[in-house]
Parts: C-alpha cells; sequence; structure tokens
C-alpha cells in the first residue's frame, strides 16, 4: 500500500509540476497560434485566441498597435480598413500617414480611443477565407488576451503563453505613443518578469529590442523578413545591414546579444527554386542554434497556395519537413495542423 501512496504521490507531483511549467520547456517543438487561428476564424479576436488554446497551441500571437489614449490593442496593422466595419462607422476619418517610409491612406487606430475601437467589429481579411464571422467579435486588448490565456490555462492545467509583436515601433514613439513601456508595465503587472515565463516579445525592429533588453528580463526575438530588406530603424539611420545580413553566423552572434530567439521567414530554413520546387535546406538552424538563439520560423497554413509543390497539398507533410530540421516553434494559422503533426512524429 505504501509504495502505491508514493507512486500516486509522484504521479500527482509530476502533474502540478507539469501544468505549471512553461509551455516548450519539454524540448517539443512549439505551436505558436499566429493570431489566433485565423485560418478558421478573424484574426486577432478573442475567439480565434480562443480557438487556438483549444486546438492546443502552447502560445497565442497578439501583434500590438496603440490607440490614441495610449491602449495597446490587436491589429496586424494600424491600418484597420481591411480587418474591421470602421470605414462604414467612421467614414471621415480618413487619413493619409507615412508609415516606415511609406505614404499609407485609410484609417488608424492611433485616430480612435478605445472606446471608438470598441464600437468596431472584426472582419476577414483574406477573401479566400469564410466571411461568415464578420461582424460579430470585437477587437480585443492586449489585457483582455492576457485574461484569456490565465482563464483557459486554468481551466485545461496548463500554461498558455503569450508572444506579443511590437508593430511599427519607431512610428509610434514618434507620435509620442511608444509601445515598450505599456507592453512591459503590463506584462510585469501580471506577473511576467523573469526571463522563464511563458513570454517572447518579438519585433522586425532591432533598436525596440535593444530598448526592452534594458526593461525586462522577459525572452526577445528578432524576425526576420525578407533577406534584401532592412529593418526600418536601421534604414532610417542609414545602417546598410539587410535581414540577410543578419541571418550570417556573425548576424546571428550579434543578434544573441540582445535576444533569445529569431523568427525568420520560412524561406530562410527551406528555400524554393524558381519552379516552386524546395532546395536544399541551409544551415540557418545549425547556426542559430549554435549562437544560442530558438528558431521559430512563419507562417505555416494549410492552403495549397501555401505549399511548396513538394509536399502535395499536405500540409502535415511541411511541418515534418521543418520539425525534421530542428526547428524550435512555428507559427501557424492553423494551430491544430501543427499539434497533430508535432504529435505524429512522437
Amino acid at each position: 500500500m505504501q509504495s502505491i501512496a508514493r507512486l500516486l504521490g509522484a504521479l500527482m507531483l509530476a502533474w502540478a509540476w507539469a501544468a505549471l511549467v512553461p509551455p516548450g520547456a519539454w524540448g517539443a517543438p512549439l505551436v505558436i497560434g499566429h493570431r489566433g487561428a485565423p485560418g478558421y476564424l478573424p484574426e486577432h479576436t478573442l475567439a480565434s485566441y480562443a480557438l487556438a488554446i483549444r486546438q492546443g497551441a502552447d502560445y497565442i500571437e497578439p501583434d500590438l498597435v496603440s490607440t490614441r489614449d495610449g491602449v495597446l490593442i490587436a491589429r496586424h496593422e494600424n491600418e484597420i480598413s481591411g480587418t474591421s466595419d470602421v470605414t462604414e462607422k467612421f467614414p471621415a476619418r480618413r487619413s493619409r500617414k507615412v508609415i516606415d517610409g511609406r505614404a499609407r491612406d485609410g484609417w488608424f487606430t492611433e485616430d480612435f480611443t478605445l472606446a471608438e475601437i470598441k464600437t468596431l467589429r472584426a472582419r476577414e481579411r483574406l477573401p479566400f477565407r469564410g466571411q461568415s464571422h464578420n461582424g460579430r467579435y470585437a477587437i480585443p486588448t492586449l489585457a483582455e488576451i492576457i485574461a484569456l490565456a490565465k482563464r483557459m490555462g486554468r481551466a485545461q492545467g496548463r500554461v498558455i503563453g503569450l508572444y506579443p509583436e511590437t508593430k511599427h515601433p519607431s512610428y509610434f514613439a514618434g507620435i509620442g505613443l511608444s509601445l515598450e513601456e505599456p507592453l512591459v508595465e503590463l506584462l510585469h503587472g501580471q506577473g511576467y518578469r523573469t526571463a522563464d515565463a511563458p513570454v517572447f516579445i518579438q519585433s522586425f525592429e532591432v533598436g525596440n529590442l535593444k530598448k526592452l533588453r534594458h526593461m525586462t528580463r522577459l525572452r526577445l526575438v528578432q524576425l526576420l523578413g525578407g533577406p534584401s530588406r532592412r529593418p526600418y530603424d536601421l534604414a532610417r539611420r542609414g545602417d546598410p545591414r539587410t535581414y540577410g545580413d543578419m541571418s550570417t553566423p556573425r548576424g546571428l552572434r550579434e543578434i544573441a546579444a540582445y535576444a533569445q530567439g529569431i523568427g525568420p521567414w520560412k524561406g530562410y530554413i527551406l528555400p524554393r527554386g524558381p519552379s516552386g520546387r524546395l532546395q536544399a535546406p541551409t544551415t540557418l538552424v545549425d547556426d542559430a542554434h549554435q549562437a544560442g538563439l530558438l528558431v521559430h520560423p512563419y507562417t505555416f497554413r494549410n492552403e495549397a497556395r501555401y505549399l511548396a509543390k513538394d509536399y502535395g497539398g499536405d500540409p502535415l507533410a511541411e511541418y515534418r519537413r521543418f520539425f525534421g530540421l530542428g526547428v524550435d516553434g512555428v507559427f501557424s494559422d492553423f494551430p491544430d495542423t501543427a499539434v497533430k503533426a508535432r504529435a505524429d512524429m512522437r
């Protein structure tokens, strides 16, 4: 009887420990719900994030922009005419702005208070995805997303991680709506303070990640756009480095001085040739690991239009290929497919 009691006690302790350990700590690749589960529901809505969690995502990813009154909300861009009904509700608010050096016409979050944003409803951005949920969901704040992750984590007995991205940080800083301070204040205030907390903060810019490095111990991830492109903050000050330069062994070592991971476009790891066929994998995963960096590539989608010909229309095949190359996580629009692919490899 004593041996049975000890066994049951050990099992209970193991269960409790597993519920508290941050996702990904066991070494399996993370599944990151890219904007929630936008393959099924409009992106950056509480419904989309909740679905991603129910489907087994380890982390959910809110892209962050600011309202006029300095509240962080989840939208892929601060221009929201394509992802909400703002054009019908606020037709007179159209304006022209220069965002990251490019002139843009539209409706921008920084021209609206949170109260006004809360009158809007989300829409599906991509025309080839279902439109039946348009108009049903509000635009969430980061605080609401954190509350959802904690509530659903308790219900499921596991930790749900957060993977926020600061969008256009130089632009927002330039108009007096810096993203870093309210982000760190909110995360720290919610108990996310240490390097092992279930949070990654990501950005395509460099300067704001370096700023964040002095503000928090939370893990940071340098996103890598197309190889010929430059981070906006570097380009603005005349720094010639491209994302391609940053993906070299030397560039990765420089990233490792302020970040714990990289989020590269998939083509950095498995390039495609002119015919659409996959070429030989690069050394990026090994190079990044050698520099001490995690590798979380983006974006994995089920639709055939996004898949290389080699996969024969099977999205599971793509996940298996990348998992086999040693990536530490994936950004997925279809978290259930990513979770299935990961389970199939065990």
